[in-house]
């Protein structure tokens, strides 16, 4: 989840919250079930949501048709009277973009965090997330405004989709890096790049069969393009007062000031 700044200051800020992920995690369904852990461990509180209302889709994605980022607006009042557990990422404070990244030094062979659920590992009645360790595999592109999204070295697999890849800190770098200071939100995950290896007929020299395996590396979808949907869904959805007036009972996504 990733939080919005709307007003206030210091320990009065109040943010807009939304769920982020891949347009692709969004496409072509009617409907979602977004769970959530209760603040006890007790169990889990699922939460049935429709994709569309009387408006059209409640989700806004990224208007660059190539940038994989969704975003929904969140009623953390529903939530927080369910006592579910949540936290979210807020993206003035613990989510770095990439011109903060330029002034961090962020550079190739950092280190990174994968949070997600990976194969749909989940246990029934609990909700702890998967972290896997990896690092940044090319990140020079994005920075020099080249690209959208950065590589990572790391093992995607379905359920890691729109999932936060955070920036690890560490005590020393090598010589003519700077070393990561602080840990932050640098992206989601876009999708793993495959290998592709085409086994060719000798008779007629046509491609016959095609592997495709999982290459280790996978596209991150960086905070500038985070922050581009959630604001573009703020102004859309929560602004004027257009998220769906659903029963709070079934959703948590009616109003998402919290």
């Amino acid at each position: 989840m990733a939080g919005h700044y709307v007003d206030g200051e210091g320990e009065e800020k109040r943010y807009s919250t939304f769920l982020v992920t891949n347009k692709h995690v969004l496409n072509g369904k009617d409907n979602i079930i977004v769970r959530f852990g209760n603040s006890d461990h007790s169990g889990v509180l699922d939460y049935p949501v429709q994709l569309q209302d009387a408006n059209g889709a409640i989700w806004i994605g990224h208007p660059a048709p190539d940038i994989d980022v969704a975003a929904i607006s969140i009623n953390a009042h529903v939530l927080r009277r369910d006592t579910a557990a949540f936290e979210f990422f807020s993206l003035d404070k613990n989510a770095v973009g990439i011109a903060e990244m330029r002034s961090m030094g962020v550079s190739e062979g950092d280190g990174v965090f994968v949070l997600g659920f990976p194969m749909g590992i989940v246990a029934e009645q609990t909700m702890f997330v998967i972290a896997r360790a990896g690092c940044i595999a090319r990140v020079r592109d994005v920075l020099n405004s080249h690209a959208s999204a950065f590589l990572i070295d790391a093992n995607i697999f379905p359920g890691n989709s729109g999932g936060p890849v955070v920036i690890s800190p560490e005590l020393a770098s090598i010589t003519g890096t700077q070393a990561i200071h602080r840990s932050a939100l640098i992206g989601i995950v876009k999708s793993y790049v495959p290998y592709q290896d085409v086994a060719i007929s000798k008779q007629t020299g046509n491609a016959r069969v095609i592997f495709e395996e999982n290459s280790g590396l996978a596209l991150v979808e960086t905070v500038d393009s985070i922050r581009t949907a959630v604001e573009l869904c703020h102004r859309i959805r929560v602004a004027p007062q257009l998220a769906p007036t659903i029963d709070p009972a079934h959703s948590a996504l009616p109003d998402a000031n919290g």
